[in-house]
């Protein structure tokens, strides 16, 4: 009896923060190979041999470059049926890894926050529908999770008129090189925002305001650019305002960014993106304050189906180092999907519609992370 082919998944920056923890929970599956990817062909070939011996899934280690000319024949060289891309920052990559995918005949998805980046992989639609591939871009907490938590409340609603999203990590949380580049691609910088019922000018890391979270205490936020600012607006007609905001654990920090924020908008400072490396260096002095939990919460305004005004704010929390996860899932949903043919969609998209909420609550069982939504 011959032994059905394994579902082969390749995995870019598979020994990163999120690699990894994408790798970890694949490897679960029997019927996968994961090809741990990266520049490091040791680091890559030791992370696989750990995810050999948890199995049952087969993994091995391989030396990928997401910037290769010859992607597309590395691709097909190694029968690769999915390729996850976690190696960001992606606000300055251009589409050469999803169009190799296209070429290669691969399904892709990728964990990009970039607003731009996300909202203009739809450019690859004709070819991807050409080829009968999945090319997903944003798999990620936002607009992926985001998204799933409006869904699973629109039928609430006779209208939504505001949509608001926030995102904060512990400071113990690991950051890579890419998230702290990611961080600072638009500090300062000004970025366009629906806001009472029009396209309105805001900057990057400013508009300072508190939230409190259950069990986490207050923490201060501000204004980031991510991909549910461009497509939430029409996805749910939202007559009001659409906002994001993220906000770190530490006031120290938080207040250094909007800081930052104000050299950069009165151009004193063209880009910070140069000290990235500096600067992540310099935050990691302070990783020992703080703590490891982290939260988000997603703020829905409208009109119910009585007619009157309401407003639901839905809190997750993360505890004991377990907030990182939360960034993957929607990746590890979709490779679940393909991978046993409960997916059959191709096109190029948005990561929007392929993960719900329950699917999420699904997949991270036994994990310190809970949400709850409170009515107003």
């Amino acid at each position: 009896m011959s032994r059905e082919r394994a579902y082969r998944i390749l995995i870019l920056g598979g020994y990163g923060h999120f690699g990894a923890r994408i790798a970890q929970a694949l490897v679960a599956h029997a019927g996968a190979h994961l090809i741990v990817a990266g520049r490091d062909l040791a680091r890559a070939q030791a992370s696989a041999n750990g995810l050999a011996q948890r199995g049952p899934a087969s993994a091995e280690g391989a030396c990928v470059d997401a910037g290769d000319p010859q992607l597309t024949t590395i691709l097909r060289s190694l029968a690769i049926d999915l390729v996850i891309h976690t190696a960001g920052p992606f606000q300055q990559q251009s589409y050469h890894v999803a169009q190799a995918c296209i070429d290669a005949g691969a399904h892709y998805v990728d964990l990009a926050d970039g607003r731009q980046f996300v909202a203009g992989i739809v450019d690859l639609d004709a070819a991807a529908r050409g080829r009968g591939v999945l090319i997903v871009s944003g798999a990620s907490t936002v607009p992926a999770l985001s998204a799933a938590v409006i869904d699973h409340y629109r039928d609430r609603f006779a209208a939504i008129t505001d949509i608001a999203v926030g995102i904060t990590p512990g400071n113990r949380t690991p950051r890579g090189l890419s998230t702290v580049e990611s961080v600072l691609s638009y500090c300062g910088k000004p970025l366009q925002r629906w806001q009472n019922g029009r396209w309105q000018r805001v900057y990057g890391w400013q508009d300072l305001h508190r939230v409190r979270y259950p069990r986490l205490g207050w923490r201060w936020f501000a204004t980031c650019d991510v991909p549910d600012l461009a497509l939430f607006p029409q996805r749910y007609g939202a007559s009001g305002s659409v906002r994001f905001h993220a906000g770190l654990e530490l006031a120290v920090i938080q207040f250094s960014l909007w800081l930052m924020s104000w050299l950069s908008r009165w151009r004193l400072v063209s880009s910070w993106l140069p000290a990235a490396p500096a600067l992540k260096h310099a935050s990691e002095w302070v990783m020992g304050w703080g703590s490891d939990a982290g939260g988000m919460h997603v703020d829905i305004a409208g009109r119910d189906t009585d007619g009157r005004q309401r407003t639901l704010r839905w809190i997750l929390t993360a505890f004991r180092g377990h907030g990182p996860q939360i960034p993957c899932v929607a990746a590890i949903v979709i490779a679940r999907k393909l991978m046993h043919g409960e997916l059959s969609t191709s096109g190029a998209t948005p990561c929007l519609d392929l993960m719900t909420l329950a699917e999420f609550d699904a997949t991270v069982q036994g994990l310190d992370i809970g949400w709850r939504e409170e009515w107003s």
